[in-house]
């Protein structure tokens, strides 16, 4: 796992619903992520949202430079990433896309997201999801 070879401290959680994070009562539901992946008019991107908003394509097509965004095909989301459509991690792809995470992230010390199979999430300091990702932080949500 790419969080074990960068050597960033984390923690693994199974669950069936992901309601059943939160309700230990230690994760709020804004701090649980979901990583997405956009087509942009020339290639995919990745957008990391908290699992209770809705993505703004517009501002993730704005702050990537792109005039226009849409959700990616999901054939395609496999292909580049690497994982099946519902378990996409942000770590670890089969291919580095540019990607964007909802500043939000950076009012939590710790936020959850896909560890790459379904029922499956990794938390991880926001700032180690951006440094390994790669990403920009910007306001993302709809």
């Amino acid at each position: 796992m790419a969080l074990i070879k960068a050597d960033v401290p984390h923690e693994i959680f199974q669950f069936e619903v992901i309601g059943d994070l939160s309700q230990s009562g230690d994760i709020a539901p804004e701090q649980v992520f979901k990583t997405l992946i956009i087509a942009l008019p020339d290639e995919l991107a990745v957008a990391i949202v908290p699992v209770p908003s809705r993505l703004s394509l517009k501002s993730a097509a704005a702050v990537l430079g792109a005039t226009k965004a849409g959700m990616a095909e999901p054939a395609a989301a496999e292909r580049a990433t690497g994982y099946v459509v519902g378990g996409i991690s942000p770590f670890g792809q089969r291919k580095r896309l540019r990607t964007v995470v909802d500043s939000s992230a950076l009012r939590f010390e710790r936020v959850l997201c896909s560890a790459g199979k379904r029922h499956w999430d990794v938390a991880v300091a926001p700032q180690d999801l951006i440094r390994l990702t790669g990403a920009i932080a910007a306001d993302i949500r709809a």
